[in-house]
């Protein structure tokens, strides 16, 4: 499913917060009547995944979160210096689309997928039409307190993959060692990839991220 004012979804929110989209999760599910369900995340969508796994824990059979975002991570100074400049310069007005591009990019450090360019540019198409820049914008001013509120909550069986050159955390693999825990779950580190394992290199995340759900999200 698409994240609010993202893809294919609709614009002009007016909560753009991971409980939120968590939420649109839970509606999913109920609304195909579905489940039990395993719930993949990736960044904010990692959060989205705590949230519904809290809210529904008898339809929610496993959750993945990857390079997730379910927890107010402290940053150095000179990150929340570049954050700030990113979140009041570099992503907004008519520049913005192409600035978040030329940052997509960047998550990427080992290889990008043959389709990167293709994607890319799709993505930065997306973002100049109306509203979804701004949707973008609420989504990464959106805080994460309500999530991490949450993971003590969750009962599903949950793997954290990261990639140990995520550039959106100071330590990745600490940051994941620290998510698993509270989740009483399963780290699965990926060295040298960044923000997107699944997509920079599915050759190693898929097997991992199967071989989970093989043990608990059997198929049916």
């Amino acid at each position: 499913m698409d994240l609010r004012g993202h893809g294919e979804s609709s614009t002009g929110w007016a909560d753009y917060s991971t409980s939120a989209v968590g939420g649109d999760v839970v509606a999913l599910i109920e609304h195909l009547d579905g489940g039990p369900a395993a719930v993949i995340g990736t960044s904010m969508g990692a959060g989205a995944a705590v949230v519904a796994a809290a809210a529904l824990p008898e339809r929610i059979s496993a959750i993945v979160g990857i390079g997730p975002f379910v927890r107010h991570v402290p940053l150095p100074i000179s990150m929340r210096l570049v954050l700030a400049v990113a979140l009041n310069v570099a992503f907004v007005g008519p520049w913005g689309p192409a600035a978040w591009g030329a940052y997509y990019a960047s998550l990427y450090p080992s290889r990008k997928p043959a389709d990167f360019k293709d994607y890319a540019a799709r993505l930065v198409a997306s973002l100049r039409e109306p509203g979804r820049l701004a949707a973008l914008q609420a989504m990464l001013r959106a805080s994460k307190a309500d999530v991490e509120a949450r993971l003590a909550e969750v009962s599903a069986p949950a793997l954290i993959v990261m990639g140990t050159k995520d550039p959106d955390f100071p330590d990745p693999a600490a940051e994941a060692r620290l998510v698993a825990e509270r989740l009483r779950g399963e780290v699965a580190l990926i060295d040298g990839v960044g923000h997107y394992p699944h997509a920079e290199v599915p050759d190693l995340a898929a097997p991992l991220i199967l071989g989970f759900l093989a043990r608990h999200h059997p198929s049916r």
